[in-house]
């Protein structure tokens, strides 16, 4: 167990989204690891696909901190555990530093506030001179008890650009140190498709994109500065967001099932269950004697022919479902234990048959949201009347359900009402929700 783990941390965060602050954050974590220092890094929200790169930048795993959907107990276990081992803790902010579920719950900025470390701001500086010192200052005296400790503007022009900026930071926020100024670097931008940006295990040439954005941020960034910045947070605990499915969950992974939260995994681990992998892609099948099944969401429509026709993995699935397992689907994985999936194309693949569901992306529509969720059907989740917190993101849209009793009631995070969701056959469930953690109590 973690106990009495002092992380030492700080928040890479930005004014809004697209100002580069994950690469920004891939440089900082490349260049240190770089130079031996022992850093671990954190991703705040629910992404999944940030912290895949994060891991790779470190060579350790990247956890979800998550201030609406977790509870404050989980968010220091988490800090714990990569405190545990590690000379610094380098936490992604998500969106805007401000941004969150809600108007109020659920940003970067509160986090900040939880661990009490500080933030170094991420300015993308393109379309903007002295009026980046306006921008700077507003940020930093915003909201009481978030410190904003330093800046790195990223995306700068000329040199006569740096200076404007220099100048206007020195009268707008003088106590506001200017870490770094990045340049246009090309070389930085990483490609992106639907869900985001495209998955660290598919970008071929991302060893080198590590190496040039820790270059580029070990010429341009003051990192003994920004190191000396970091602040200790006391923690300790261990991680248990969420029930177990089984003693022994058989975990789909590969590239259309890589979206599973490496802390609801390794509370399931904390809780004594063993964790066994299978990759549907390569057709194998989930361990014969694992009591549960874990289908996680990712890109199964980008393979769904490959699925469709992965018989050892649908007739493993089955046989898991018939001889009594527990199993299980999240999002994408939902959508495999469904009847068929339609493609961008049209083309309806077969899958597995176990849920009363048909789905498809030829019409896309974006469902997003944190949930909160009710479950009103008995399950290894937990009892009914069990409240959980998630997050939906797909663009599926369903084409034919039923009949079947539904898994849970929702709401969004402004406690609007959004009905019934999921599904569940026997001890087969799942739905489009990524489950993060238990309700926080009142």
């Amino acid at each position: 167990m973690n106990s009495n783990v002092t992380a030492n941390g700080l928040i890479i965060a930005a004014p809004s989204s697209g100002s580069g602050k994950t690469v920004v954050t891939l440089g900082i974590l490349a260049h240190l690891k770089s130079q031996g220092v022992r850093v671990t890094s954190l991703k705040t929200g629910p992404d999944y696909i940030d912290p895949a790169f994060h891991a790779k930048a470190t060579g350790r795993a990247c956890l979800n901190a998550d201030c609406w959907a977790m509870r404050e107990d989980t968010l220091a276990a988490i800090a714990a555990t990569q405190g545990a081992d590690s000379d610094l803790v380098v936490c992604e902010g998500v969106m805007g530093l401000f941004d969150g579920a809600t108007s109020n719950e659920g940003s970067t900025a509160d986090l900040a506030q939880i661990t009490g470390w500080p933030v170094v701001l991420v300015v993308d500086s393109r379309s903007q001179g002295a009026s980046a010192g306006a921008l700077v200052k507003g940020f930093a005296t915003f909201r009481k008890g978030v410190t904003i400790a330093g800046v790195i503007f990223n995306r700068v022009g000329t040199e006569r650009h740096q200076r404007v900026i220099r100048e206007a930071m020195a009268e707008a926020v003088p106590d506001v140190p200017v870490l770094g100024m990045i340049p246009m670097e090309s070389s930085l931008e990483l490609p992106s498709r639907h869900l985001g940006l495209v998955q660290a295990a598919e970008h071929h040439g991302l060893d080198g994109l590590m190496k040039t954005a820790g270059a580029v941020i070990g010429r341009h960034v003051d990192m003994d500065a920004l190191q000396a910045l970091a602040t200790g947070w006391r923690t300790r605990g261990e991680i248990k967001p969420l029930a177990p499915l089984g003693n022994r969950i058989a975990v789909a992974r590969d590239e259309a099932f890589a979206f599973a939260y490496p802390m609801v995994l390794d509370g399931w681990r904390n809780q004594g269950a063993d964790i066994s992998f299978f990759s549907p892609l390569d057709d194998q099948a989930p361990a014969v004697d694992a009591d549960a099944v874990f289908l996680p969401g990712g890109y199964p429509e980008l393979h769904a022919y490959r699925i469709s026709s992965a018989d050892t993995f649908l007739d493993g699935v089955r046989a898991a479902a018939k001889r009594g397992a527990m199993v299980y689907g999240e999002c994408g994985g939902y959508m495999v234990l469904g009847r068929g999936m339609q493609d961008a194309d049209g083309t309806t693949h077969a899958m597995a048959g176990l849920l009363p569901l048909g789905t498809s992306f030829e019409t896309r529509k974006l469902h997003l949201g944190y949930r909160r969720l009710v479950l009103i059907a008995e399950t290894p989740l937990g009892r009914v009347h069990a409240k959980l917190r998630g997050h939906e993101f797909h663009y599926a849209t369903i084409t034919n359900e039923g009949p079947g009793n539904h898994l849970f009631e929702a709401q969004d995070a402004d406690g609007v009402k959004l009905g019934r969701c999921g599904l569940v056959q026997g001890r087969v469930c799942g739905s489009f929700v990524h489950l993060i953690d238990r309700e926080p109590r009142p």
